[in-house]
């Protein structure tokens, strides 16, 4: 919940959220509450997406999932670097994409993590944009 009402993320695909298309389904199979694995896309697209992870002290930057430590990993980045903006796209993978797999650690401490996180996210994007209006002005 944290993530789906911060500005400088676009989407948060988790089916505990009353926003996603499968929520309904997931209460009725999984009364007690959906995975701790899930995406959400960052504003900003790629370099917002390298700037968050590179930001994160408490997450570790692996790509696994179900571990008791809390994991992060930008697929555009690593795991799916060879493919162009169509390809990941066809795929489900935005350039902004993030891949969290939520650990045993104290929510409050996470928390802190990700706004640090989407905090240098948010600068990378601003450093984006004013590239490229820079470049449509020249």
């Amino acid at each position: 919940e944290f993530l789906n009402g911060h500005d400088a993320v676009a989407d948060v695909a988790h089916p505990d959220l009353e926003s996603h298309p499968d929520h309904a389904l997931a209460q009725e199979l999984f009364p007690k509450g959906t995975s701790a694995v899930f995406t959400f896309e960052i504003k900003g697209g790629r370099e917002a997406g390298i700037a968050f992870v590179n930001a994160l002290n408490l997450f570790s930057h692996l790509a696994n999932v179900g571990d008791a430590k809390s994991l992060v990993i930008h697929p555009a980045s690593t795991t799916h670097f060879r493919m162009d903006e169509a390809a990941l796209a066809a795929a489900g993978i935005g350039e902004g994409t993030i891949r969290l797999s939520v650990g045993l650690e104290d929510p409050k401490d996470l928390i802190a993590d990700l706004k640090a996180g989407l905090r240098a996210a948010e600068k990378a994007a601003a450093k984006v944009a004013e590239s490229a209006a820079k470049g449509a002005v020249e």
